[in-house]
């Protein structure tokens, strides 16, 4: 009975601070997908450790801290160059920077006109553009997460991306947000619409840094549409401060023959969690997860995959790799659902751990829901300390353990990241793994 009258008593906390939202002149159409999400609020409840997706992750810090969702910008516009060590300012990319939760065009570099509309959410929303209006909560709405439903209640900016029918541009797209300590405890809630039309190819990075040690949290929701033959390919990289708390989900809705690939590198924060969940709608659809998390001290860092085969002849892949030292903590969950009529299914995944303390630990859960006779599905995790074995290799040639220790975790975290095509992207992540374990000099 206590739990219940907690769990209502930080619901109405969040409830209150939505109620004191000023009027931003939305249109009719916006505020009742506030008030939608809102009323969800009402209705859902916040997870525990009863409940099975969230049975490893304790968020009571986060629902007992009282962040405060930051609902108006700041009346100071922030300082640009607070973005610029996280920029990759090349020419020709795309790069939107939002800082605290709102867009900030002096420290953003805007697309060419060659067709592909990138766009902060609350400028299109102010110009009437019609795609918010078409798919947002389309994907997001009947996820059943509260999170979700709150991201919606106190929807105001994130970005728009729009690829058009045929659209192949070579240089990425990258969203940038960056929580600075302008208000203490405040939450950020940024959503991000996708839409990629039939044939389109884009490459996105969605970023996250934090510049503050005081604690604050950022409830991100991404949904994404592949047209038929579309292509998406998607990075994603977490390093909020060391009192950051960082929920975010990702909706993907595939069509005939796209082909989506997901990188997810999650590289700081005190509790962090990634919902992945894609549904493959369309015959011959293709989708490759891969991600690598690296934790130490008491960090929660927390990967629920999800893959949903509706249609027959389609392929999906799961690889994630995790490191782990001292006390930290990660939850990985393979969740692949394959539809009666899915026949000819191809799904394969694989979790594969490093613990560099004993005190670590490691959660993985393939969950395989099978329902066509035609298919081929397997599943694997490892989960193991550097082999003391190759350690006295090492050290039988003159290198010292700690040394032969960096190698072993550089090349076991460097491996997945080989695959990213993006080279300063993949620059700069081989770059952290060797910063952060090579021993000190």
């Amino acid at each position: 009975m206590t739990e219940v009258a907690e769990r209502l008593s930080d619901k109405e906390t969040f409830l209150d601070a939505l109620s004191k939202r000023v009027e931003d002149h939305a249109p009719g159409w916006l505020r009742q997908l506030r008030d939608s999400g809102a009323r969800r609020v009402e209705t859902l409840s916040f997870p525990t450790h009863k409940d099975e997706e969230w049975r490893f992750t304790d968020v009571k810090p986060i629902v007992r801290a009282a962040f405060e969702p930051s609902l108006r910008p700041p009346r100071e516009a922030p300082d640009p160059a607070l973005a610029a060590p996280h920029r990759f300012n090349l020419p020709g990319w795309t790069e939107l920077v939002f800082i605290d939760g709102f867009f900030v065009p002096g420290a953003s570099q805007l697309p060419d006109a060659d067709g592909l509309r990138v766009t902060s959410l609350a400028e299109t929303v102010r110009t009437g553009g019609a795609l918010p209006r078409t798919h947002l909560d389309a994907l997001a709405g009947s996820s059943g997460n509260i999170f979700n439903a709150m991201n919606s209640a106190c929807l105001v900016d994130g970005a728009v991306v729009h690829a058009p029918r045929g659209y192949a541009g070579a240089a990425p797209v990258h969203l940038l947000y960056i929580t600075t300590d302008r208000q203490e405890n405040g939450a950020a809630h940024p959503r991000n619409l996708i839409v990629l039309d039939e044939t389109a190819e884009l490459t996105l990075i969605e970023s996250y840094a934090g510049l503050t040690d005081a604690p604050y949290f950022n409830n991100a929701v991404t949904e994404i549409v592949l047209g038929d033959a579309a292509v998406l390919k998607r990075y994603k990289v977490l390093h909020e401060g060391p009192r950051g708390y960082h929920l975010s989900s990702a909706h993907v809705e595939q069509h005939a023959n796209s082909v989506f690939r997901s990188f997810s590198a999650f590289l700081g924060g005190k509790i962090a969690r990634n919902e992945l969940k894609t549904r493959l709608a369309g015959e011959g659809a293709d989708v490759s997860l891969a991600g690598l998390y690296l934790a130490e001290g008491d960090q929660v860092i927390d990967n629920a995959t999800g893959i949903e085969h509706a249609s027959p002849h389609c392929t999906s892949r799961i690889r994630y790799k995790g490191v782990l030292g001292d006390t930290s903590h990660a939850v990985f969950s393979g969740a692949v659902h394959v539809h009666r009529d899915a026949q000819k299914t191809d799904s394969n995944q694989l979790n594969s751990n490093l613990l560099l303390s004993d005190a670590a630990a490691i959660d993985t859960r393939p969950i395989l829901q099978i329902f066509a006779d035609d298919v081929k599905c397997t599943h694997g995790a490892t989960v193991g300390q550097p082999p003391r074995e190759q350690i006295f290799y090492f050290q039988s040639r003159g290198i010292s353990e700690a040394m032969a220790r960096a190698i072993l975790t550089c090349g076991f975290a460097g491996e997945v990241v080989d695959d990213i095509s993006v080279e300063p992207l993949r620059t700069r992540l081989h770059d952290y793994i060797y910063n952060r374990y090579s021993p000190q000099k």
